[in-house]
């Protein structure tokens, strides 16, 4: 049995925890907040096995530059003078190629695959989740769009998923509760969702009844070193000596692989999200809106909506409001039916999605230290990935071959 740290109380860090002490060691998850707020909270929910094509692809940097010119636009890269934007930029450049994309495919639908298996399993344990099959319905309102997406979705059944195309006529018999103006659609049957704010919960109360110590309001500032290892961890006041340290601290692991000697291409995209409770009338499929990259998600009687993507910094809280703007613009665009006014700005969630240049997360152990195991960068696929991820750390630290061959995301 070996002590573990975890640095980051999100949902990365507590799925970790979770198999860590399943397994029989000892765990201490560190967080710089109160664990009450944060991507794991205020995110879509959604579990995708569809989302085998990764940020960094073919046309989309020229594609965002077109965006930067629209205030409203669902991808927008904050303009700065600052070498960590450089060298990110320059290497999603680097990455966005067909061969890329190629390679990545296979990794993300085994790992999405996975993650998908763990959490039947953990609905299993914990039907408040309210984890549910119902796939996932990509709509479109453009011939150009529409092709893209039939693309995609020819290259996810050639993978080995299920999809399905439909006709704006064939919409409705799977789209019950809300009429559309999208043209057609896709549907995704592999893919799945739950109510993320019920997972967190049933996290942390699962890690209480398994005696893991959670530190909240714990920033790391520091580590101790012996030789090649890292044998305590260091937070003002407190030190946490660790058999195993884990780093999955989201968008602030940049900061704490800096101090680890490791160097990450990986930038904190912001997105938006606002919860309508108990509407009168909602979709009854989780739905992505592709025009204005939108995520609607029905979670138990409520409704989730979330979107924009912007390549920022850790200290951009600014929530502004034309891009939410946007977002309102995508859904009554494809929903006119439903009349959703503007939410107080107070209602409006933010929260920062670690993004790495690759479009790939980052798991593994590092090179530089025996000890260290980095797990983070998961983009907008944290949730997605959290239990297969956990899992991959949990065989990590037991010494354990991995469940899928991660040699590709390992720390550089």
């Amino acid at each position: 049995m070996k002590h573990c740290v975890i640095i980051g109380g999100g949902v990365i860090g507590l799925a970790s925890a979770y198999y860590l002490a399943k397994a029989g060691h000892s765990v201490t998850v560190l967080d710089k907040g109160d664990l009450r707020d944060g991507c794991s909270y205020g995110n879509a929910g959604m579990i995708v096995p569809s989302h085998i094509i990764p940020l960094a692809q073919p046309g989309m940097m020229e594609q965002g530059l077109k965006w930067l010119l629209d205030s409203k636009s669902p991808f927008y890269i904050q303009p700065r003078l600052s070498i960590d934007l450089l060298r990110w930029g320059l290497a999603f450049f680097k990455h966005a190629t067909t061969a890329h994309v190629q390679r990545s495919m296979p990794l993300l639908r085994d790992l999405s695959l996975l993650s998908r298996d763990l959490y039947r399993d953990l609905a299993a344990e914990a039907p408040g989740i309210q984890y549910e099959e119902k796939g996932l319905l990509l709509l479109y309102r453009s011939d150009r769009v529409g092709e893209e997406e039939i693309h995609a979705g020819e290259a996810a059944r050639r993978m080995g998923l299920e999809v399905d195309f439909l006709s704006k006529q064939e919409l409705p018999a799977l789209e019950t509760g809300v009429a559309t103006a999208a043209i057609g659609g896709v549907h995704y049957k592999s893919d799945a969702h739950l109510y993320p704010d019920e997972l967190m919960a049933f996290l942390k109360q699962a890690l209480a009844g398994m005696n893991v110590r959670i530190v909240p309001n714990t920033p790391v500032t520091g580590f101790r070193f012996s030789k090649n290892t890292v044998a305590e961890v260091c937070s003002p006041g407190a030190s946490f000596p660790a058999d195993e340290v884990i780093v999955a601290a989201g968008s602030w692991t940049p900061e704490l692989g800096r101090q680890l000697g490791i160097r990450m291409a990986l930038l904190p995209g912001k997105g938006y999200s606002f919860t309508l409770k108990e509407p009168a009338q909602r979709p009854a499929i989780p739905t992505i809106l592709c025009e204005g990259k939108v995520a609607v998600t029905p979670m138990g009687a409520d409704l989730r909506f979330g979107g924009t993507l912007e390549i920022t910094h850790t200290r951009d809280t600014k929530i502004r409001l034309k891009r939410l703007a946007g977002i309102l613009g995508a859904i009554h665009t494809f929903y006119p039916g439903l009349q959703i006014e503007p939410p107080p700005k107070e209602d409006v969630w933010f929260g920062f999605r670690p993004c790495t240049a690759s479009g790939l997360p980052v798991i593994g152990r590092s090179h530089r230290h025996a000890n260290v195991i980095i797990a983070a960068g998961h983009g907008m696929m944290g949730l997605s990935l959290a239990p297969a991820t956990g899992k991959l750390v949990e065989e990590l630290v037991s010494g354990k071959a991995t469940g899928v061959n991660i040699e590709t995301l390992m720390p550089r």
